[in-house]
């Protein structure tokens, strides 16, 4: 379909490739990885046409279709959001527009009438306009726009939702290959899963720049890595990549290695006999053959693991942030009534839910960003919050340079450590000496990071944190939030980055809370749903009913006012008597297993002890009495995570 063949391509002296060949077929599904400013950018450029290798050719099946999806925002005029996602051809919107204009200018009746089959309707029929205005909106909900944003200008939203339309468009067009440049940077967590769903069944190539490796793991059958000015293809998904580069550098190594060793045995003979008369010939002819062969190149070292301690923040105590009773609307749109919520020291809560469920009113709320309308926020003993979000890079002083940025933090560290922490987040060489002023919002946004690091919280709030980030910088962050001795609660599309740390998931869907007590695959586990995206949307492992209560359109004329009361504070009452008896519960089987857990030690003390085996029989009773404990610890362990489950269900229910 396409092939690229000896490309090269140089800028300012620094050599981005060097004859490299890539074939792109009709069914691949390619990664394309490599370090920031590795040229993965250019690449696509010079496959796009937009920019001329300086060696090679492209070659192109005739007729065959690209679509490209920038990283940046893209362009948008005053087309609505369903008029950008049909934007396939430029005359298309022309014509949507002269259809739709006519339809409103006449009455319904006469919608059929010969006289709308004009040039413009029968040119939109060729185009298969109504056919793809449906299949354009199921993509758009995908997506995570409402039907009531159809219509909407495209200019009035934000870049994000503006890339997503623009998505949308390139769904809609299916091109024979299609290009993009981190595309999952403006999605939420529901919109990527949906989308990831979409792509199996993508009918033609798809070429994918991303530093999501989940994203990867699941989309691409191979893995393009831009090398030493090089393309080495990997077959497999991510994962796959990382274990066979590891053997490629393995083996690159050792061959290196063997090279060097025989260049070093010929340059020593070279040099010990070049001017002896007998040898000279021999010497000469030694050095040739050192010049005649085909050196092999050091391997670049493999990214290195992330290593650093940076200041901790004060400890907190147990209960470090609770909600209690928040109601918060806007407009006529309630997000929360009544709604509970509470983080305790050490937990890394991530929110999970669908597109508009109040995860970030929830993170603003906790934040002190949103006053709700009532309710209380309370911090605990020693808490202190700290947000993270894209208004977050609205603090740094654009008149300072990104290190003098940095280094504006109470805590006492070195110069050197604030250029290795701004290394880890790309900030390298004479980066650090550029004006704030001048930085992109990925690079403000990375800055941000970095001085929250340099100065943490104990209760850190954070919303899509790894946006704009590569895959080392979102390590980095990994394993800094690893080490961060507070509590985390954040929100994020990233699904390595959930996995790597939340140990605790809270569901928001209509209003509700619905927390799990573990990861994010016993959260996926205990929902039970059928696919990732299902568990979002799902309203709950219980199925209880959502917390945001609506009036009934019809009551029933034999319950009056006080019945009606008597009923409900019958309710609450039997609800409270359930957590009550669940709580119970609990506590029984907590005590019961530390019981058990001091009577293994106890017994496992007393088989280290030699004054054991002196008594006849003992040991033997000892480990009898050890084995019945831990397979009474074995069945007392789930048994008390179900149990714990439930009750923590229980205590989310609404209590109004």
């Amino acid at each position: 379909m396409l092939t690229l063949s000896g490309i090269g391509k140089a800028y300012g002296g620094r050599i981005l490739f060097a004859d490299v060949s890539l074939q792109l077929n009709r069914a691949d599904r390619i990664g394309l990885v490599g370090p920031n400013g590795a040229g993965k950018s250019t690449l696509f450029s010079i496959i796009l046409g937009t920019l001329p290798p300086d060696d090679g050719k492209i070659s192109r099946e005739r007729g065959v279709t690209i679509g490209y999806l920038p990283q940046e925002t893209a362009v948008t005029g005053d087309e609505t959001v369903i008029e950008l996602a049909t934007a396939i051809t430029p005359d298309f919107v022309k014509l949507r527009r002269i259809i739709k204009a006519w339809e409103a200018d006449h009455p319904v009746e006469a919608l059929h009438s010969e006289d709308i089959h004009d040039n413009a309707h029968d040119r939109f029929n060729e185009l298969g306009g109504y056919r793809l205005e449906a299949k354009a909106k199921q993509i758009l909900a995908g997506l995570s726009f409402r039907e009531a944003e159809f219509e909407r200008p495209a200019r009035e939203l934000s870049g994000g939702w503006v890339m997503r339309a623009h998505l949308a468009r390139l769904l809609v067009q299916e091109p024979d290959l299609l290009m993009l440049d981190e595309p999952t940077n403006h999605l939420d967590l529901e919109a990527l899963l949906w989308f990831q769903d979409y792509l199996q069944n993508y009918p033609g190539a798809i070429l994918v720049i991303s530093h999501d490796r989940e994203f990867l793991n699941r989309l691409v059958g191979s893995v393009v890595e831009i090398r030493q000015s090089k393309l080495l293809r990997y077959r497999g998904n991510y994962d796959d990549y990382l274990e066979q580069r590891a053997a490629y550098e393995e083996q690159q190594l050792a061959a290196y290695k063997n090279q060097q060793r025989e260049i070093g045995q010929l340059m020593e003979f070279v040099n010990r006999f070049r001017a002896k008369a007998t040898k000279a010939a021999q010497a000469q002819s030694k050095l040739k053959q050192v010049e005649r062969m085909e050196k092999i190149e050091a391997p670049t070292a493999a990214d290195r693991k992330v290593s650093f301690s940076f200041p901790q923040p004060q400890r907190s105590g147990h209960r470090v942030i609770t909600l209690e009773n928040i109601h918060q609307a806007y407009g006529e749109k309630v997000v929360y009534r009544g709604m509970d919520f509470q983080a305790e020291r050490d937990q890394r809560i991530v929110l999970v839910g669908p597109n508009g469920a109040g995860k970030s009113t929830l993170l603003k709320i906790l934040a002190e960003v949103v006053i709700p309308q009532s309710g209380t926020r309370t911090l605990g003993h020693n808490a202190k919050a700290g947000y993270y979000s894209q208004n977050r890079i609205e603090m740094l002083n654009a008149d300072r340079t990104v290190f003098e940025e940095a280094a504006d933090t109470p805590q006492r560290v070195t110069e050197q450590f604030i250029r290795t922490l701004l290394g880890c987040f790309l900030f390298q060489g004479d980066d650090v000496f550029k004006k704030v002023s001048v930085l992109s919002g990925g690079e403000k946004s990375r800055l941000a990071l970095v001085k929250l690091l340099l100065d943490p919280p104990n209760l850190l709030l954070m919303d899509e944190p790894t946006t704009h980030l590569d895959m080392a910088s979102i390590d980095a962050l990994v394993y800094a939030l690893d080490q961060f001795q507070g509590t985390l609660v954040f929100i994020s599309h990233d699904v390595y980055f959930i996995r790597a740390l939340a140990n605790h998931v809270v569901h928001v869907n209509a209003g509700r809370l619905t927390p799990y007590p573990g990861g994010y695959q016993y959260y996926l586990d205990k929902t039970k749903a059928q696919s990732a995206r299902a568990a979002l949307t799902a309203g709950g492992s219980n199925g209880s009913a959502p917390a945001q209560k609506t009036a009934s359109a019809t009551p029933r004329p034999s319950v009056d006012r006080k019945e009606q009361r008597r009923l409900e504070a019958e309710q609450r009452q039997a609800r409270s008597n359930q957590r009550k008896a669940q709580q119970q519960l609990v506590d029984r089987l907590e005590k019961e297993i530390q019981q058990l857990e001091a009577k293994l030690a106890e017994l496992t003390a007393e088989l280290e002890n030699p004054a054991t085996y002196e008594k006849s029989g003992r040991a033997v009773e000892v480990n009898r009495e050890l084995l019945h404990a831990q397979e009474r610890l074995a069945e007392l362990n789930p048994e008390w995570e179900a149990e714990a489950g439930k009750l923590a269900a229980l205590q989310a229910e609404p209590r109004a």
